[in-house]
Order: C-alpha cells, then sequence, then structure tokens
C-alpha cells in the first residue's frame, strides 16, 4: 500500500515568490559568442521582473559589477532584483539550484548532489549553489538522500516535470541508459520510491529520449511540459527525415498510453553551429507570475509556438526571447531559471 505523500512539490505555474538565476561568466560554454551572453540574460531578466522578483547570483564582484552594467541598461528596475555573490562554475541553475517543495514544515527546498551532468570536472563551486539559494531565501533544506542509503542522489531539476498534482515526466535516457552514471545501481522502481520520498510524486510516466544535440542525456525540460493536471505540451517532430521525429512518436505514444492530453508544439528547424545540432525548442519555455518567457529561433515556427503556448496560458502575457546565441550553450531559458514557490501554498 502507498503511503501518503508528505511533501508536494507544486507545478511551475504556481504562485512564485522569485525566480533565481545565475550571471553568465564561464566563457567556454558560448565559444565565440560570450559577448552577447550577458545582454541575453539582461533581457531575460527586463522581461520577468515586472512579474516577479530576480533573484541573480554572482560568481566575483567583477560579475556582479557586469550584470549591474547590463542590467541598468537595459532599464531594470534594480529594486526588484537582489544581486549576491555566490561562487558558481557555470550558471545553469535549474540542474545545480535546489527544488521547492511544500512539506511537513510549510516551504522548503531539496537539495539535489550535482555533478556537472556526469560529462564535466569543474563543478566544486556549483555543488554549494543549492545552500547558498537556501540561505539567502531564508527558507529551510534537505538533503536528498539514494532510496538504497547509499549517499546522496544525484538529479538536475531539468530532469524533472510535475503537474503539482502528484504525476511526474522524466525519460529513460536521462536516468536508465547504459550511459547514465548519475547514480550507478538505482532502478526504475528505486527513482519512483524518491521521487515519492522526496517531491510526493504518486505516478512517474516515463518517457523515452530526449532532443537531439542535448548533452544532459534527455532532460524532460526540452520535450514535454505540463501545462495543466493532465495536459502536456510535447515538442513534436513529424517530418520523419528528421532525427527528432522518431523520439517524438514514441513520447507521444507513451503521453496517450497514459492518459494524458497532448499538444504538439513544433521544432524551430535544426540550429547548427561549427557542424554540432544544438538542443533548440519551444518546449523549454519558462512560466512566471503572469507570463511565460519563450525562447525563439529566427524561425517560421517561432509565431506558431508563441501562438500554441498564448492559447494553453490566456491568463498569462507570452514574450518571445532570442535564443539563437544562448542555445550555443547547449541550454535555454528553463535550464537558466529556478523558481522559488510561494512560501504559502495557494
Amino acid at each position: 500500500m502507498s503511503r501518503a505523500p508528505t511533501r508536494r512539490w507544486p507545478a511551475e505555474w504556481e504562485r512564485h515568490d522569485a525566480t533565481w538565476l545565475g550571471w553568465p561568466h564561464h566563457h567556454p560554454d558560448w565559444p565565440g559568442k560570450f559577448e552577447a551572453i550577458p545582454w541575453v540574460f539582461a533581457e531575460i531578466v527586463r522581461a520577468l521582473h515586472g512579474y516577479e522578483r530576480v533573484e541573480i547570483v554572482c560568481d566575483s564582484e567583477p560579475v556582479r559589477e557586469d550584470a549591474l552594467r547590463c542590467l541598468t541598461a537595459h532599464g531594470v528596475d534594480l529594486s526588484r532584483c537582489g544581486i549576491h555573490l555566490v561562487p558558481t562554475d557555470r550558471v545553469w541553475l535549474r540542474d545545480s539550484g535546489p527544488t521547492g517543495v511544500y512539506g511537513p514544515r510549510g516551504f522548503e527546498w531539496i537539495r539535489w548532489a550535482f555533478n556537472a551532468w556526469s560529462k564535466y570536472d569543474n563543478f566544486r563551486k556549483d555543488e554549494h549553489v543549492a545552500q547558498a539559494v537556501a540561505d539567502l531565501s531564508g527558507h529551510p533544506s534537505i538533503t536528498a538522500l539514494r532510496p538504497d542509503g547509499d549517499g546522496r542522489l544525484v538529479l538536475e531539476g531539468g530532469g524533472i516535470e510535475t503537474d503539482g498534482a502528484g504525476t511526474l515526466l522524466v525519460t529513460e535516457e536521462w536516468l536508465l541508459s547504459d550511459s547514465q552514471v548519475r547514480n550507478p545501481g538505482l532502478s526504475a522502481a528505486d527513482y519512483e520510491r524518491a521521487f515519492e520520498d522526496h517531491l510526493g510524486i504518486t505516478r512517474t510516466i516515463w518517457l523515452g529520449e530526449g532532443a537531439v544535440g542535448d548533452d544532459t542525456h534527455g532532460h524532460i525540460d526540452d520535450i514535454a511540459r505540463f501545462v495543466a493536471a493532465r495536459t502536456v505540451l510535447l515538442a513534436h517532430e513529424p517530418d520523419p527525415a528528421d532525427e527528432n521525429h522518431r523520439r517524438s512518436a514514441d513520447n507521444l505514444r507513451r503521453l496517450e498510453l497514459a492518459g494524458l492530453r497532448v499538444v504538439t508544439l513544433p521544432f524551430p528547424r535544426p540550429v547548427m553551429m561549427e557542424g554540432e545540432r544544438l538542443p533548440a525548442s519551444y518546449a523549454n519555455f519558462y512560466i512566471a507570475n503572469g507570463v511565460v518567457i519563450v525562447p525563439t529561433f529566427n524561425d517560421p515556427n517561432d509565431r506558431v509556438a508563441l501562438g500554441i503556448i498564448a492559447w494553453v496560458f490566456p491568463d498569462r502575457d507570452v514574450i518571445g526571447i532570442h535564443s539563437v546565441d544562448l542555445i550555443w550553450g547547449l541550454g535555454s531559458l528553463h535550464c537558466l531559471t529556478q523558481q522559488q514557490p510561494a512560501a504559502r501554498s495557494v
């Protein structure tokens, strides 16, 4: 018999107290294009800060000064932003940061172990970002442990997606494929137990693979996003010649078999850089109070995707953020942001 959940992970569309964001400083993430990236971040903050407070972490004093310069130039009201000195390796706070839940003590953060997507060596600063966010927010935090008791659980926020009512989406590629080295020895059942323990999840739906070009090995936030309790927006590629076709067709089948309503989003045409296909996807949008910000790619499907997202979120403004340069870092708007749910569930 399943235990009654002691925690609830709220959906992204529920009320936030703030959005957390890291300021870019690691040039190798955007080789040859870094100079444009701080201005993209300033535009993200400009789009968000009229709707909710934005908390920005900066690796050093020079990085903080750069953030202030760019934000001021973009006309951002700094009284609606917090600027914090927190050492970081990279800016992908969706993955290095904590996940906010409602637990027995009220609002609390879940701190996952972070190992830079089992890919990069420089993550020693990012290992401490989740604790820093918890401390700066003034809310308690919990260390996530493996269900077998063998240490901390390695997880990234971009790999999990919830409807706020106990259902979670995740991909097999991310956690169960032969290439995964995040938590050796854990099975699907083990992960489902961990999702129940830490997030109050009662139903886990496993999709197959993520988007082509995703170097996280299949994060869910590039392909499938809940927009209501039983409705999912799915990035879907109808062209059989495209590498994303087989993957998205399989994920569509799995979602329909799970009894969910599926609304399809197009992909943009492939975004290439130096012969590499980048993980460009409209599904990497971010839902904040009163607004949804959506990556755009100078593509005819930009307009289609923005219209679909506006249709499923009629009570929110929808703002496109030009992301062709941003996606060269192999991530986009959702990867960069981490919501701080309202202190009290409403």
